[in-house]
């Protein structure tokens, strides 16, 4: 059983909350009466295999899918009966991602990239992340470490209270995609947003304050790490 945060406290909930998707012999579920909770400044890892449902549920949370079943919460609100457009904004008003991929537009420049969510800060966010050198390349110009780091101000510059991470590291070799997890973290404890990353690798997870493990859409186990 996956521990719930008291409702008054909780940044983002999901509650009994299960995905199907297809019909017959293709129906897969992909999430089964998943109850989580996460309050800000908490950091949260979602570990299992491809096809755990780590993905569905960064995507439940963030209302890029809507539950079959179940309800998703958002800031003590419901974000799962509202349709898809009243879901986009609540995602600009503090939901932010950093995807396996940084899905950065192949012909804007980093600084372009980052403005393109509306900051007025582009230029000072790539120097938090240490590119104030590289404003106007382009993502073919820059490093995989480098893309996801733009990938990562992007997302600040949504001035998210949730940053959903998927397989934030996946791409990577595992030295840059620990520089990569240091920023992450590092700019968590600077700004105190949450932070619920699904990976598969258990030293990822390990980062974490709460680990829970899934298999085939359930919960198995579940860790809480020392203080």
């Amino acid at each position: 059983m996956t521990v719930m945060i008291g409702e008054r406290t909780a940044l983002s909930a999901c509650e009994n909350v299960s995905v199907v998707y297809g019909e017959g012999e293709a129906r897969v579920d992909a999430l089964r009466d998943f109850d989580f909770s996460v309050r800000k400044g908490e950091s949260v890892a979602l570990w299992g295999r491809s096809g755990s449902g780590k993905t569905t549920i960064l995507h439940v949370l963030g209302g890029l899918v809507a539950p079959t079943s179940g309800t998703v919460k958002w800031r003590g609100q419901p974000l799962s009966t509202l349709d898809v457009a009243a879901r986009a904004q609540a995602r600009r008003d503090g939901i932010a991602y950093v995807f396996q991929g940084s899905n950065l537009l192949p012909h804007f420049t980093a600084y372009e990239n980052v403005a393109f969510t509306g900051s007025d800060h582009a230029e000072g966010l790539l120097a938090l992340v240490g590119l104030r050198d590289k404003l106007d390349a382009l993502p073919s110009e820059l490093s995989g470490g480098e893309q996801q780091r733009v990938a990562i101000a992007r997302a600040l510059g949504q001035e998210p209270d949730l940053l959903l991470c998927d397989e934030p590291t996946g791409h990577l070799d595992s030295d840059t995609g620990r520089r990569v997890l240091d920023l992450i973290y590092a700019l968590q404890q600077r700004f105190g947003f949450a932070l619920v990353t699904a990976t598969h690798d258990v030293d990822v997870a390990s980062r974490a304050d709460r680990t829970i493990r899934l298999a085939d859409g359930e919960v198995v186990d579940q860790e809480v790490m020392a203080a």
